[in-house]
């Protein structure tokens, strides 16, 4: 425990000496998103208003708290008191992790052998892999919300939902957060929260602030940003005459030009397409255990992310804070994913900022680093989702045929195998 604490402080404290430039880490600047963008949109923001005509915006209301958040400290400037409370946020998804380490769940429960203290490992080691870019985005703050919600699951169903309503107010993705409840009585619950605190939510934000929905239209016309997985069609192509240009578009830098909008396309359709599959999984499922709703909220939210047109840096964050919460939950076997997110992270650090400009010559470096990245991206999705096959699908149907009166004995063998939905046991987290 003192060690976990020892290297969570140490590794802080040098991301901290990052963003206040006491230190100085190599490439671009990644505090000026804080500085010039955060703080611009702070000061419209304040007025009552959400960025009219501001492509660049293109977050859901609540981002608007983000934001203004560093209004909490009247006493330092708009960037000092942005990183005090990321780091703050940072802190918090540390304690709730470490916390539940020392909590049994479900059948163990009171017996401290329910849950482990490598999720919070994974969060002390995978955040400061990100380097400085960590602290100087908001979706730190994202990811201790979505950490809080897949935590509280056990104990409070509505509190997970209302949370997981809330962080898909802030960015989004943690709507994926509820893809994995077990069916029945805690979806219902979980379910209704969520939808019911994002309409409070919404309805209020709309109502108090012109422009709350505007988000929404403020990406059609997107190309394909040049770290994704798709770029690297164009990185590729570069080297063979293709005629396309590398420019700062929607606040990042993508590939513009000939066929980006069939890869864009093709991507779009490959997020279709994972969401098919999770939906498939849903159906198919017959077994839940108490890491069933992490392990699913982790391998939906690779899949989106590597069949996205963008992957940016700070994208590494929501992943490490999954991973932490599935290693955390024993009863979950994602660990070799998890530790492909820790090193991709690691590796993401290399290409952004250290080496972001040989990112953008697609030269052999940056082409090579983004190779490796989204190639452990990749594996640790394909390994995330058929892990979480075998665990709920094809493990308890195996078990289900072997035994006595099992699908080869008759038709109620059969329907068992089918995923017939058995009364659920107190916590609603175990179930067939």
């Amino acid at each position: 425990m003192r060690l976990l604490i020892a290297a969570w402080a140490a590794t802080r404290t040098v991301l901290l000496l990052c963003v206040f430039k006491v230190i100085t880490v190599p490439g671009p600047d990644v505090t000026s998103d804080v500085s010039v963008i955060y703080q611009g949109w702070y000061r419209v923001l304040s007025t009552g208003v959400f960025p009219p005509d501001d492509v660049t915006w293109q977050y859901p209301p609540a981002a608007a708290l983000a934001i203004l958040s560093p209004a909490l400290l009247p006493f330092l400037e708009y960037p000092a008191a942005f990183y005090v409370l990321a780091c703050a946020a940072d802190a918090a998804a540390f304690a709730l992790l470490l916390y539940a380490s020392r909590r049994g769940t479900g059948p163990e429960r009171g017996r401290g052998r329910g849950r482990s203290r490598a999720g919070a490992w994974v969060w002390v080691a995978g955040v400061p892999l990100l380097g400085p870019t960590v602290y100087a985005r908001y979706d730190l703050m994202v990811t201790a919300v979505a950490v809080a919600a897949l935590l509280a699951l056990s104990r409070s169903p509505r509190t997970a939902g209302a949370l997981a309503a809330f962080g898909a107010l802030l960015k989004v993705w943690p709507a994926l957060l509820l893809v994995g409840t077990p069916r029945g009585r805690v979806t219902r619950a979980v379910w209704g929260a969520a939808v019911a605190a994002a309409l409070v939510l919404t309805t209020a934000f709309a109502a108090a602030m012109p422009g709350a929905l505007d988000f929404l239209t403020h990406q059609r016309d997107r190309g394909t940003e040049v770290e994704s997985v798709g770029a690297l069609v164009f990185h590729v192509a570069r080297h063979f005459g293709w005629e396309g240009q590398v420019l700062l578009n929607y606040g990042s830098v993508e590939f513009l030009g000939p066929y980006v909008d069939l890869v864009s396309t093709a991507a779009l359709l490959c997020t279709a397409a994972a969401f098919g599959w999770m939906l498939r999984w849903r159906l198919r499922a017959v077994e839940w255990t108490a890491s069933t709703a992490a392990d699913a909220a982790f391998a939906a939210v690779l899949l989106f992310t590597v069949t996205s047109r963008v992957i940016s840096p700070q994208y590494m964050v929501w992943l490490v804070g999954l991973a932490a919460v599935c290693v955390t939950l024993r009863t979950g076997r994602q660990g070799l994913p998890a530790v492909l997110v820790v090193v991709a992270t690691g590796v993401t650090l290399l290409e952004f900022p250290l080496n972001f400009g040989s990112v953008v010559a697609s030269d052999a470096l940056g082409v090579t680093l983004l190779v490796v990245r989204n190639g452990l991206l990749v594996a640790a999705a394909v390994l995330a989702c058929a892990r979480l096959w075998r665990t709920t699908v094809t493990e308890p149907l195996r078990r289900t045929e072997g035994a006595p009166g099992g699908a080869g004995d008759g038709e109620d063998g059969d329907e068992r195998g089918r995923g017939a939905e058995a009364p659920e046991p107190e916590g609603g987290l175990v179930s067939r």
